[in-house]
C-alpha cells in the first residue's frame, strides 16, 4: 500500500476547526469549456438515443454541473425548455456561463462536429460530420436556434434563472434534499463524473428514482478513476477504512470507492431497468493481492473497470 501524503494532510487538516475555509477551494475542471459541454451533452443525447430514448426532453436536470452550467445551456440549445442544475458547493457564476453560451451558440449554429473521440467511443450514432442530425434536424435547429429563443435563454440566464411558463433554469445548492424537485416532474437526467463522489449511492439513486416521470431516462457517466488519491489509478481499494476515513475527513465530497457493480445494484434496487451499460475494462492497475481486506471480493471485473457509461430508464411504479 502506497499513501498519497497531500490528499491524507488534507483530510486530517479538516478536522481542525476553521481548516476548511481557509483551505483553497478549486473549480472542478472542464465545464469551464464551450467545447467540452458540447462534446459531453452531444455524448449523452446520443448515447441515450442509442438506448431508446426518441427526441428531445422539456425538463432535464444535471447533477454536479461543475465551473459553468454549459452542459445544460447545450441542452437547452437543442431544445430543452427546464432545466435544474443540482450541485453541493456553488462554483458556476453568470460570466462565465454567459461566455460559454454565446460559444455554444456559434457551434450550434455552425453544426460542429464532437470535439473529441474520448470514450465511450459514440461516433457510430453520429452522422458523417460527427453531429446528431438524426435528433437535432434542420427543422428542429431552426426552432431552437431561432434568435427570439436564444435571447429568452440568454434572458433567463443573465436574471439569476429567472422562469416564465416557456423556459426556465435553475441552480440548486445543495441538492441532498430530495424535495428540491417535485415528484415525477422530469424527463431526463444526467451527470458526468459525479456519480463516483456521491457518499449516499441508494439514497441518491432513489432521488433520482422519484424526480423523474414514469419511463423517463436518465444517463451517466462514472469514473473509477483515484482522482490522485493514491499513485495506481484504483489504488484506493489498498486503503483500510480507517485510513480512508482519514483520508475524507470532513470535506464535502470526495470519492466513494463503489464499484461498477454496486453502482448496477442500486439501479436496479431503486427501480430501474438498465437499458445500456458500457464498461471501459483496463489491465492496469493494482494486483488482487494488494486489495485491503474490505474488498477481498471485489470481482475481476470490477478491479479492472476504469469508467461506466449507463442509460437507464424509471420502470412504471
Amino acid at each position: 500500500m502506497q499513501i498519497v501524503l497531500k490528499p491524507l494532510a488534507k483530510g486530517l487538516l479538516t478536522f481542525i476547526p476553521g481548516a476548511q475555509r481557509v483551505l483553497p477551494r478549486f473549480g472542478t475542471g472542464g465545464t469551464n469549456s464551450a467545447e467540452y459541454c458540447y462534446g459531453v451533452w452531444l455524448k449523452h443525447l446520443a448515447m441515450q438515443r442509442s438506448a431508446g430514448a426518441r427526441g428531445i426532453p422539456n425538463s432535464l436536470a444535471e447533477l454536479g454541473p461543475g465551473d459553468s452550467i454549459g452542459v445544460g445551456l447545450a441542452a437547452m440549445l437543442s431544445g430543452v425548455n427546464h432545466y435544474y442544475a443540482l450541485d453541493v458547493v456553488r462554483y458556476s457564476d453568470n460570466a462565465s456561463n454567459l461566455k460559454v453560451f454565446d460559444e455554444l451558440v456559434t457551434m450550434f449554429q455552425a453544426r460542429a462536429p464532437r470535439p473529441h473521440r474520448g470514450w465511450p467511443d459514440f461516433d457510430h450514432h453520429l452522422d458523417a460530420g460527427l453531429f446528431p442530425s438524426d435528433v437535432l434536424t434542420p427543422a428542429r435547429l431552426a426552432e431552437t436556434l431561432n434568435p427570439a429563443r436564444i435571447q429568452a435563454i440568454r434572458n433567463v440566464l443573465r436574471d439569476n434563472g429567472s422562469s416564465n411558463s416557456q423556459l426556465s433554469i435553475q441552480y440548486i445548492v445543495p441538492w441532498s434534499d430530495q424535495a428540491v424537485i417535485a415528484n415525477g416532474s422530469l424527463d431526463t437526467i444526467i451527470s458526468h463524473s459525479v456519480l463516483e463522489h456521491v457518499m449516499d449511492l441508494r439514497g441518491t439513486y432513489s432521488s433520482l428514482n422519484a424526480w423523474l416521470r414514469d419511463g423517463g431516462i436518465m444517463s451517466h457517466q462514472v469514473d473509477f478513476g483515484c482522482h490522485g488519491i493514491a499513485q495506481v489509478w484504483n489504488g484506493y481499494w489498498t486503503y483500510s477504512d480507517r485510513l480512508w476515513k482519514l483520508i475524507c475527513g470532513k470535506r464535502e465530497y470526495l470519492i466513494n470507492r463503489a464499484p461498477c457493480s454496486q453502482h448496477l445494484e442500486w439501479l436496479r434496487k431503486t427501480g430501474f431497468k438498465v437499458c445500456l451499460a458500457e464498461k471501459q475494462i483496463v489491465e492496469s492497475g493494482i494486483p488482487r493481492s494488494a486489495l485491503a481486506p474490505r474488498w477481498a471480493d471485489l470481482s475481476t471485473e470490477d478491479l479492472h473497470c476504469a469508467s461506466l457509461f449507463v442509460v437507464a430508464q424509471k420502470m412504471a411504479g
